[in-house]
């Protein structure tokens, strides 16, 4: 009789349990452990952090700035504009080695004969690799990404009342004359291997009238026009060239690389990323987008028909379908 009250005993044991263990298969443990607690809700992903653009001073570097700037905050982040028009490449380079800012539009061949003057090519893919080479342990790290398939070039300029006078083509016809023109040159022509070197060295010219001047910008294009200079150093995507009528000399020693244009990023910022891999896509697909054609209606719009920046960025990335 004894035993038969334990097995009823144990029988209804067996069956209280098997109850509280049914619908969603979890052990008594862990219902015993939950009970009475609500489940803690997913931790949502941290933002991005803050991204610093800069670029150089002239109005195309900008405007491609602007572009990668506006992609990214489609995707979530948010942009320090600060450095956009810093300067020179010999303020811009130190300000990305140094962390003040992340990330820059560089023209890769102009940008490699900084680093390793006289390295710069024709061919866009030796000079990025070229400059990867270069930036590898500059300020931590940098990481040279996609460059665009558009390209833009150093281009000497000038009227044709001047070719005209002195029967000019190429930059060595310049040589013998060069004494009789007004140059136009870059601010940082003196410091920049791709300009006063080069002209040097390919050239022999060593011009003793020179206007230093914001390169591939108005007050060039400006100074040209108004008879200020007689060489005037644009970038070959100036819409001033055409609309003006001007002649641009044959680099006939090939001193000037073709300027394909790609995003340099600081190591460490991609690194705090939680999702490298799409930071970097967004801007790699924005470059490969970005041809010389588009170069030209861009600065067209800002030099010519005087549009803003901004806008100029937003309307290229909705034609492009990046934002709607």
């Amino acid at each position: 009789m004894r035993l038969s009250r334990t097995l009823a005993l144990g029988a209804s044991v067996l069956v209280l349990v098997s109850a509280c263990t049914t619908g969603g298969g979890s052990s008594p443990a862990q219902s015993v452990a939950t009970a009475g607690t609500s489940p803690s809700p997913a931790a949502s992903p941290s933002p991005p952090p803050t991204i610093k653009i800069g670029s150089v001073g002239f109005y195309e570097a900008k405007i491609v700035a602007e572009i990668y700037a506006q992609a990214l905050e489609a995707k979530g982040y948010t942009v320090d504009r600060a450095g956009i028009g810093l300067g020179t490449r010999d303020v811009l380079l130190p300000a990305l080695e140094s962390g003040k800012i992340d990330l820059q539009p560089e023209y890769i061949g102009s940008g490699l004969s900084h680093y390793e003057p006289g390295k710069q090519t024709g061919d866009p893919k030796a000079n990025q690799t070229e400059l990867q080479n270069a930036l590898t342990g500059k300020g931590g790290g940098i990481t040279v990404l996609d460059y665009t398939p558009g390209f833009d070039q150093n281009a000497f300029v000038v009227r044709k009342d001047t070719v005209d006078q002195l029967h000019l083509a190429k930059m060595s016809d310049t040589t013998a004359v060069q004494n009789q023109l007004k140059w136009g040159l870059a601010t940082d022509c003196k410091t920049n291997p791709v300009c006063a070197k080069a002209l040097k060295d390919a050239y022999g010219l060593a011009p003793t009238n020179v206007t230093y001047l914001s390169a591939c910008d108005t007050p060039m294009a400006k100074a040209l026009l108004n008879k200020t200079i007689d060489v005037g150093e644009l970038c070959s995507t100036q819409p001033d060239i055409q609309a003006n009528s001007w002649t641009v000399l044959e680099d006939d020693k090939h001193t000037q690389p073709a300027d394909n244009i790609a995003p340099l990023v600081r190591n460490d910022y991609l690194a705090k990323l939680s999702d490298k891999a799409g930071f970097e896509k967004t801007l790699n697909d924005v470059s490969a987008k970005i041809t010389t054609d588009g170069l030209l209606k861009m600065n067209a719009a800002f030099a010519l028909d005087k549009k803003d920046v901004k806008a100029i960025a937003t309307q290229w990335l909705k034609d492009n379908g990046f934002i709607s």
